[in-house]
């Protein structure tokens, strides 16, 4: 692998930041994932730029030349700017020492050297030189260039020592892993590391669950996620990282009758999902909704990259299977009503790992409790107070709901899963004709509760409630038609049966 710097070190920002760099009489690279991606040939936007003296200061300096406003995180000792189209960090070159009891590390100044050898992995320690007189050199000291061509993570210290100093490398690992995995290219750990992270696990507990959160989410965009968990099971992390998804492995066998691993099964939909949904992205096929400010609607606008809620519902669809697991001697194993339980499962483990409990985590919950429902249409009669209800109750999330549902086919037996799958094209077309009739998705009833009160003159009671769901469910059943004035009369019949007068 050669190096590629054409189109990357021709960048304007590097040129100026090679004259700041003669100006100041400081020593200034790009190191990092900048650097990893050039030889990669991969799109990079974020640009690490380190400086052997003050990154803050330098960071003034470039601001000045390129007229750009500056961040500064003194904290942090950095600062950032944009420019055309980049984000540019820049930092101080720094050597670390840990405490055991904490992953925060103690920092003092230091030279490229030290730098390079405090860097996670030696794919991500490699630096080009800025400097005028070698401008665009290679900075190699670990090989990373060697173990980039053979597809190889490995620490620039003992693992032991990366992974006790700071954790999370452990879970960037198998990001990492995953992330730049190709079907030309498998990405590897190598064993040591693998062995060390067995013997670090327990260090897990002293990172906080925003940051495993944060691993997660990216792991959970890449194109082949399953690779990640698989690493993460053999490591013995994933207990420290979702448990919930732990107890889904193992097969139980009585009678010679046994199900399927659940987590096996589990990781495949969620590559299926990955696959199903980038398809769909590529055709420009899937849209997003955003509320409107007034809450009074959504705006619309064309997916152009992965919905990581989307690929969380995947990874917790079946996370209710332990919990409903039954034996039967008739039918074998059965997992009854896991839906459910699963959504009810999904917000404690949203506040577990400190994620949102807002409508993101409710878009998950919605989509692991019908994540069933288009099957059952598959094997049931499609009728159209099916499909209504189906798309009352999945609301804007229907299509995500379609590719979880299709991803969730998954038997090693191909015709089965062609004949699920076409008879799964049946059923969208059938909620295709069903929408040209009306518009179901995210339907509101047409007869509120402050309606029903200003007509019969009567106070908030359950009555507001059964003329409610008796009007929902005639147009969900298409006893009548989806608009204000058959919805009124039909309320007003029912309401006369139940002895309700009107207000005159």
């Amino acid at each position: 692998m050669s190096t590629i710097t054409q189109g990357y070190l021709d960048k304007p920002i590097f040129k100026i930041v090679s004259e700041v760099a003669e100006q100041t009489g400081v020593r200034a690279f790009v190191i990092g994932g900048y650097v990893r991606d050039c030889f990669l040939g991969r799109e990079c936007n974020d640009i690490d730029i380190v400086v052997e003296g003050s990154g803050i200061e330098f960071a003034r300096v470039v601001g000045e030349k390129t007229g750009k406003y500056v961040s500064y995180f003194k904290n942090f000792g950095t600062a950032m700017l944009h420019f055309q189209g980049d984000e540019i960090e820049f930092v101080g070159a720094r050597k670390e020492s840990y405490r055991r009891e904490s992953r925060k590390p103690i920092v003092e100044d230091g030279t490229i050297e030290d730098d390079q050898l405090r860097r996670d992995f030696t794919i991500n320690a490699m630096a080009f030189s800025l400097q005028k007189e070698s401008f665009g050199d290679l900075v190699d000291p670990f090989g990373g260039i060697r173990d980039l061509v053979a597809g190889i993570i490995r620490t620039p210290l003992d693992p032991d020592t990366t992974y006790s100093d700071d954790p999370l490398r452990m879970l960037r690992a198998i990001r990492f892993a995953t992330k730049l995995s190709t079907d030309q290219l498998q990405f590897q750990i190598v064993p040591e590391s693998i062995e060390s992270m067995k013997r670090m696990r327990d260090r897990m507990t002293i990172l906080s669950k925003e940051r495993i959160v944060e691993e997660l989410n990216k792991v959970l965009v890449t194109a082949k996620p399953s690779m990640a968990f698989r690493l993460m099971d053999e490591t013995g992390l994933l207990e420290y990282v979702l448990p919930q998804l732990a107890a889904l492995k193992g097969v139980e066998t009585i009678d010679g009758k046994g199900h399927k691993d659940n987590f096996s099964h589990t990781i495949a939909v969620v590559d299926n999902v990955s696959a199903f949904e980038m398809a769909a992205i590529a055709e420009g096929r899937l849209k997003d909704y955003t509320p409107e400010l007034d809450g009074n609607g959504f705006v619309e606008s064309v997916r152009t990259k992965p919905n990581v809620w989307l690929r969380w519902a995947a990874l917790l669809h079946d996370i209710g299977k332990p919990a409903s697991k039954k034996f039967d001697p008739a039918l074998g194993w059965t997992f009854h009503g896991h839906e459910f339980i699963g959504s009810k499962m999904v917000p404690k483990i949203f506040k577990n790992l400190m994620m949102p409990l807002n409508e993101k985590m409710k878009y998950v919950q919605n989509l692991v409790k019908l994540h069933l429902r288009p099957i059952a249409l598959v094997d049931d009669e499609v009728t159209d107070s099916a499909v209504r209800r189906l798309l009352f109750d999945a609301g804007h999330d229907i299509d995500d709901l379609m590719i979880l549902c299709n991803a969730d086919i998954t038997s090693k037996n191909p015709v089965k899963v062609a004949r699920i799958r076409q008879n799964f094209e049946l059923v969208k077309q059938k909620m295709k004709e069903v929408e040209a009739k009306d518009e179901y998705r995210n339907w509101k009833n047409p007869i509120t509760g402050e309606y029903i009160m200003q007509v019969f003159g009567i106070a908030p009671g359950k009555e507001i409630g059964i003329l409610k769901e008796y009007v929902k469910e005639a147009i969900l059943d298409g006893v009548i038609e989806n608009n204000f004035e058959a919805a009124d009369g039909l309320m007003r019949a029912k309401a006369a049966e139940m002895g309700l007068t009107e207000v005159q």
